[in-house]
């Protein structure tokens, strides 16, 4: 499997959108686990790397 670089602040689009119906969220921490911020409505979720991993469609960068 390939290896994604994100680092914090980046933007990355996941693969299923969000209740408020956007799938772009920014990275506002990372560690064994990710914490996601989403654009459109401001909530913020966690999940472990792996998971993440497997939900991740794309990073657009900052």
């Amino acid at each position: 499997m390939e290896k994604v670089l994100y680092k914090l602040n980046d933007r990355v689009i996941m693969k299923k959108p969000h209740a408020c119906k956007t799938n772009e969220w920014i990275i506002t921490r990372v560690g064994v686990d990710i914490k996601l911020k989403c654009v459109n409505c401001k909530h913020e979720i966690m999940m472990d790397r792996l998971e993440f991993e497997r939900k991740l469609k794309k990073v657009i960068g900052e």
